[in-house]
């Protein structure tokens, strides 16, 4: 029996994080962004209160790329996002275990966003935080760790938000995680990064020997297959096995611009060093393309979805489509990654290959990279694309003290090589031991007092003022 919990309180804060480089990605450049920091007070069934937490960076123009909002607009999506959440999570004032409360939230979460303009994969967010937060919090009270807690199924997790699958196939997949000891990183080289030469793409330095690489697109053809050659030449300048994955973050306008590019990977042999080491390409095109259009031949290239993995049922739409696979990210919810990766094992089982995918939209050193890095290793993905580390300078402006005690609960995944404290990379892999702690993959929480409240979100008046 899963315990059950009631939420006492849930508050909301930021701090700046200013890049160390601009990364850009679609049509957007990024070189500064709030991360939200959520804290919840529960009451767990027998077992008193507790505190937990999560993390994630408010990034613009990913969530919504509506090309007539601005970047601060997106942003004030997520925060609308939240606080429409918070409202829903607290209105629940019964005993239930946390994915009940989740269930119970997120179809009128995403109800409730869309008549406030907010798309379905930004109202996904508010939910997506908060119930970190809550596992954190639930793990700290039966004093067990994430990855013996989501074993035992400690949230609850059922069938009643993907009907496609049973009962029985959620506990079994939950029972038999052996989480991974590492996960290699996946090193993004972003559209503005350089590419030969110091700082390049064989730069040992920069790409932390890395064995896997995450090449942004630009979705122009012509101009991604120059760049995509000239990386394939670095790459082939090193002295190890790599492998690559594609991203064009829905910049392909539609099939026949996909199909261009493909055309180039399958017949220019100047591409040779990418397709021999291609795994998939990444939510190519738009995401409400992408549900109108099946791959049909070009399937074989292997696709998955991102940016339109905007509810439950989006992988099932994805497959029927001709796409393979679908990424885990946090920031999308962790109980949605977990049904997914469900589903991947049981269609794997049939013979064809499924899978998921680890993408990191610039998970920050402390809470966020742990609890994505711990999903992660949790169902399997044995490696994922981790960039807040080469975008940010370590743990940014987060006080040196807190920084510290990252450091000093989780000496596997942070060290200080003279440029401060920093994401510790082994050989190309992070190393997952002290994410063992009691609570969801943290040891420590923020703190608190040097954080700013959650910035209020304008008006669309205001913001046009």
């Amino acid at each position: 029996m899963s315990p059950r919990l009631k939420l006492r309180d849930i508050a909301f804060f930021e701090r700046p994080v200013h890049f160390a480089r601009p990364f850009r990605f679609g049509a957007i450049t990024i070189n500064a962004t709030p991360q939200l920091f959520v804290r919840v007070e529960i009451e767990v069934e027998g077992k008193g209160t507790a505190v937990g937490a999560s993390a994630e960076l408010l990034v613009p123009k990913w969530f919504d790329k509506r090309p007539e909002l601005s970047p601060t607009q997106t942003v004030d999506g997520l925060r609308r996002s939240l606080q429409i959440a918070r409202g829903l999570y607290l209105a629940r004032t019964g005993f239930l275990t946390a994915f009940d409360l989740h269930a119970s939230c997120i179809g009128a979460q995403v109800a409730m966003c869309a008549k406030k303009n907010i798309p379905a994969l930004a109202a996904a967010y508010g939910p997506a935080e908060i119930d970190k937060a809550i596992l954190d919090a639930l793990l700290r009270a039966a004093e067990t760790n994430f990855f013996d807690g989501m074993a035992g199924n400690i949230a609850g997790i059922d069938a009643r938000l993907s009907p496609d699958l049973t009962e029985a196939d959620l506990a079994t997949f939950l029972a038999d995680r052996k989480p991974l000891p590492r996960v290699a990183i996946r090193h993004t080289v972003g559209l503005d990064d350089t590419v030969e030469g110091e700082g390049g793409v064989a730069d040992a330095r920069e790409n932390s020997g890395a064995r896997y690489f995450k090449l942004k697109l630009s979705g122009d053809p012509v101009a991604d297959a120059t760049r995509l050659a000239r990386i394939g030449k670095e790459l082939d300048a090193l002295d190890r096995d790599t492998k690559v994955t594609l991203d064009a973050n829905e910049q392909y306008a539609d099939l026949a611009a996909l199909q261009a590019l493909i055309d180039r990977l399958n017949h220019d042999p100047a591409l040779r060093p990418i397709t021999s080491r291609l795994l998939y390409v990444e939510q190519p095109m738009p995401r409400d393309i992408t549900r109108q259009a099946p791959l049909g031949s070009l399937a074989a290239r292997g696709f998955i979805i991102d940016e339109a993995d905007d509810s439950y049922d989006a992988f099932p739409a994805a497959r029927a489509l001709g796409y393979r696979g679908i990424s885990s990210k946090s920031c999308k919810g962790l109980y949605k990654s977990i049904v997914n990766a469900t589903r991947a094992a049981k269609w794997s089982a049939g013979g064809e290959k499924f899978f998921v995918t680890g993408e990191d939209l610039t998970c920050q050193a402390g809470l966020a990279v742990q609890q994505d890095l711990a999903l992660g290793a949790f169902i399997g993905v044995t490696h994922a694309e981790r960039n807040g580390h080469h975008y940010v300078d370590g743990f940014g402006e987060t006080p040196a003290a807190e920084a510290q005690a990252f450091a000093a609960a989780h000496p596997d995944l942070y060290a200080d090589a003279g440029r401060g404290i920093r994401l510790s990379i082994h050989k190309g892999d992070l190393l997952t031991g002290s994410l063992h702690s009691k609570g969801f993959a943290t040891s420590v929480h923020p703190d608190w007092s040097a954080l700013a409240l959650l910035e209020q979100p304008k008006s669309p008046q205001e913001q046009l003022a």
